[in-house]
């Protein structure tokens, strides 16, 4: 029986509660019910921002036709019987069976914010069960590879190095490419439906590699172009990207996510570097692997060595403009300003929605050379397209506390705020050490990378390049904490 006239064998998908209920000409709580009850073949997105469902119509068509499925029972139940979504993630019934990521992870290693939860109900039809096995392979796969990532920081082993490619069916691989479609757009809604598409991907088709890349790839960068936390990201994408090498270890895209999630991540410099050479060498065309290497050199002080890689990306892939972004902020911290600042203000001016070009315009060229109207201006901007209220907030009291204080008085709002943040539990003891060593109290500066430290705080990253800490440099203590990061020695 075929509901409303669509076909058997329709791929149509339903993208909400609401397309599923018109569907079947019911109400939104009565599909509800149907999926925790008796089945109904529904999926929820893990990584989606906004918790989305989604179905496919000809597969609700066939659940019609599953043996002792009771189709006068499924019409007569009533719709009060059930509860709200809300109330069903209080109170999960004795049947279903909850499957999270862990949460545990090395004390060294921040622990990942819960993961969403899968709920397999007990039905009545074998197909509507396999269907929903199905659907917990991809997280199941990730869950260990955090398993993994608990009990040892050592190489993985791969069994299948020699193995034939894997060959992805149709449906994964074009989901995966409408992922890379979006990733490269990189904004944070685009990144979040990247998430959605490579996550579909995987349902299809969980032996395949490149969509654990792709959720690696968006991972790694819903921390630098939305509010997503480091501490959730991180984990998330050195998961998917493991996973990924250990499906095909000869991919160069599955390597340098592995590097990149490694470095910015978890501060490990030699596996970040190792994996980096090793994308290279597995493909030197490839323009992600030399445009992020080029990033993590600038970062550990090897600047002409990222000059030559970001040049060399460029050449690859000469219209990416988040290449062509990085590679302004790389002339800046290079010493070479002002082509720096004539590459970004063009960026910015074509693409005005980018987030990067404005982010490295305020920190990297208008901060430091004291144009602190260019640099509120730009932060305004960012903190606009990332859709950050808190941001935005902070920026208005940096204007005010500028305006009556100077830059004195910008130094301890900052301070003020990160304190604030930090006492409650939710704030960032490198960027508190950062204001006070912006005011020249490295003692307490010190202390709090201490802090930094001992929570793994992944802003550690950027401790030698950091303006504030110049002053620190000849510092015991300093240069041990740099060491002990894993860091090259600052200069």
């Amino acid at each position: 029986m075929a509901a409303h006239g669509e076909p058997i064998g329709s791929k149509k998908r339903l993208d909400s509660w609401k397309e599923i209920a018109t569907f079947f000409g019911r109400d939104e709580r009565t599909v509800k019910r149907w999926e925790k009850e008796r089945g109904l073949p529904v999926y929820r997105v893990p990584g989606s921002a906004r918790g989305g469902v989604f179905a496919y119509a000809g597969e609700l068509a066939e659940w019609l036709k599953t043996p002792n499925l009771n189709w006068e029972a499924v019409e007569s139940t009533a719709p009060e019987a059930i509860s709200s979504d809300e109330d069903s993630d209080r109170a999960i019934p004795a049947n279903v069976l909850t499957i999270k990521i862990p949460e545990h992870v090395p004390d060294h290693v921040p622990a990942p914010a819960p993961a969403p939860s899968l709920r397999l109900v007990h039905a009545p039809s074998r197909l509507a069960a396999a269907r929903t096995f199905l659907w917990l392979v991809p997280l199941v796969l990730i869950a260990a590879s955090f398993l993994v990532l608990s009990f040892s920081r050592r190489e993985p082993r791969f069994k299948n190095a020699l193995a034939a490619p894997h060959r992805p069916n149709t449906e994964a691989q074009d989901l995966y490419l409408k992922g890379r479609y979006y990733f490269e757009k990189r904004t944070p809604d685009d990144l979040n439906k990247a998430v959605d598409f490579f996550t579909q991907a995987i349902v299809h088709d969980p032996g395949y590699a490149a969509p654990y890349v792709g959720l690696s790839d968006s991972y790694n960068l819903l921390r630098e172009y939305s509010a997503m936390l480091p501490q959730e990201a991180f984990p998330r994408a050195l998961a998917a990207a493991t996973k990924a090498v250990e499906l095909d270890p000869n991919s160069a895209e599955a390597h340098n996510s592995l590097a990149f999630a490694s470095f910015w991540g978890f501060f490990d410099v030699a596996t970040a570097d190792r994996e980096f050479q090793r994308a290279i060498e597995l493909d030197p065309r490839l323009p992600r692997a030399h445009h992020w290497y080029a990033t993590f050199l600038i970062d550990i002080g090897r600047a002409q060595e990222a000059l030559a890689e970001i040049e060399r990306a460029r050449q690859l892939d000469p219209s990416s403009t988040p290449i062509l972004a990085d590679k302004g902020v790389i002339l800046a911290l290079a010493g070479k300003t002002e082509e720096a600042r004539a590459l970004l203000k063009q960026l910015a001016a074509s693409q005005p929605d980018f987030v990067p070009p404005h982010k490295y315009l305020a920190d990297a060229i208008y901060f430091p050379e004291g144009n602190f109207a260019g640099y509120f201006a730009e932060r305004s901007i960012v903190a606009n397209l990332r859709h950050d209220a808190n941001a935005e907030k902070n920026v208005d009291a940096e204007q005010r506390a500028y305006a009556r204080g100077g830059l004195r008085g910008l130094y301890e709002q900052r301070l003020a705020a990160t304190r604030e943040l930090f006492d409650r539990g939710t704030g960032s003891a490198y960027e508190v050490a950062v204001n006070y060593a912006s005011l020249g109290q490295n003692h307490d500066a010190m202390k709090y990378l201490e802090i930094a430290y001992q929570r793994h705080d992944l802003l550690l990253t950027t401790l030698p390049g950091t303006r504030a800490f110049q002053s620190m440099h000849q510092d015991q203590d300093f240069r041990e904490l740099v060491a002990k990061v894993g860091l090259p020695p600052v200069q």
